[in-house]
């Protein structure tokens, strides 16, 4: 009996011990490339070559997106997201935070706890803020759902979405078909890629928009409802983890179809809504409030690379709620339907707050309520004067 066990443990040791060999070099020898490639990336986007020609960016060619796709970016992900999660002693907790604040220019005097209460550096980017550190306009129909740096806003009109100003991604690869019954009536009538957008629409009169704001390592990584909204159903799409930095997005097309996902699909006063958290490098997790089971970046891949969906029986989610959060920065992607007149009150590249408004009345609008208001105050003034009237 011990020499029918003898071979069979010594096989088991031998084989857990060339685990260890191969992880002790794949794991540094990924994370290694991964720093190189980066820095290489920088350098050639700084120093070798001119980024703009004929006023749009040059893109990259196709050799060095399969180079850049084939970096382990993933496994590096949750490399650094299971370092990230290490518990610091609590001394040291205000000095190290307080050093990525200056680095990253993040607010500390807005966090409501103290520094040393967030036991890892995940927590801490997913601080909770004071009370009223970010008020909520009450008048505005559309808000900010994150802090963060507008990248793109306005209409869409075709497949062929802005990610970046010149450079677009698929938005049938970013949502995916058969939205709803109608959506899918449409598509089997029109084989005609921008009949699409004008699928999603419930009212054929209004318009799709979209807006993209990114999640800079020093901003609040939680993420609100952009106004009151219902939620249908959620789609993960699992994909790679590339980097969503805007130096990038100006060099490479179709990144947001390419990246992980989830996409939650339903309806706001206006019509149709997608609300969309797009992961990236580094991003250990994405973490939805109203959905438990939503797993991001695991190690176990889907079964196929198709999407998995899950129904959330139209969770009612109010203007200003916490939606989720990032486990590390990223990017939101907002796809709406609205009249024709929406009008964003925004500039590509500044930086917006959770719950400041995105929209303004257009100059048509406006003129038509100044007259309504002026229309008032006379029927006001002669009810007035009718009331002082002597009567015979």
């Amino acid at each position: 009996m011990w020499l029918v066990k003898r071979p069979v443990s010594s096989v088991n040791v031998r084989f857990i011990r060339n685990i260890g060999r191969r992880w002790r070099l794949v794991v540094p020898t990924g994370v290694g490339f991964s720093l190189l490639a980066v820095t290489q990336w920088n350098y050639l986007h700084e120093y070798g070559y001119r980024i703009d020609v004929d006023d749009g960016p040059e893109l990259l060619n196709d050799v060095v997106v399969t180079c850049y796709c084939c970096l382990p970016l993933r496994t590096t992900s949750r490399i650094w997201g299971w370092l990230t999660s290490i518990e610091l002693p609590i001394g040291l907790r205000p000095i190290l935070y307080g050093f990525y604040a200056n680095i990253f220019h993040a607010d500390l005097d807005e966090i409501e706890l103290d520094l040393s209460a967030f036991p890892n550096l995940v927590e801490f980017f997913v601080r909770k803020l004071k009370h009223n550190a970010r008020p909520i306009d009450q008048n505005a129909n559309m808000i900010s759902p994150a802090d963060g740096k507008v990248l793109y806003f306005g209409p869409v009109t075709s497949c062929r979405v802005e990610q970046v100003k010149g450079v677009t991604y698929d938005l049938r690869q970013f949502l995916g078909d058969h939205l709803n019954d109608f959506t899918l009536n449409q598509i089997a009538k029109n084989t005609q890629k921008d009949d699409y957008v004008k699928s999603l629409l419930k009212n054929p009169n209004n318009r799709l928009y979209q807006l993209i704001v990114y999640l800079a390592p020093g901003d609040y990584h939680r993420f609100h409802s952009p106004t009151d909204m219902s939620i249908k159903f959620r789609r993960h799409f699992p994909g790679k983890l590339l980097s969503v930095n805007p130096k990038v997005l100006k060099f490479m097309p179709n990144l947001f179809s390419l990246n992980e996902r989830v996409v939650y699909i339903g309806e706001w006063t206006g019509g149709f809504m997608a609300y969309a958290a797009v992961g990236a490098t580094n991003v250990g997790s994405i973490r939805v409030y109203c959905d438990k089971e939503l797993a991001t970046n695991t190690i176990h891949w889907p079964e196929s690379a198709h999407w998995k969906e899950a129904s959330l029986d139209n969770a009612r989610i109010a203007k200003g709620d916490l939606f989720g959060e990032f486990r590390l920065g990223s990017t939101i992607v907002l796809l709406f339907e609205a009249s024709r007149d929406f009008r964003f009150s925004l500039q590509i590249g500044q930086t917006i707050k959770v719950g400041q408004t995105l929209s303004t009345f257009s100059s048509e609008e406006s003129d038509k309520k100044q007259i309504e208001r002026q229309h008032l105050i006379m029927n006001v003034a002669q009810d007035w004067r009718d009331i002082w009237k002597p009567r015979v």
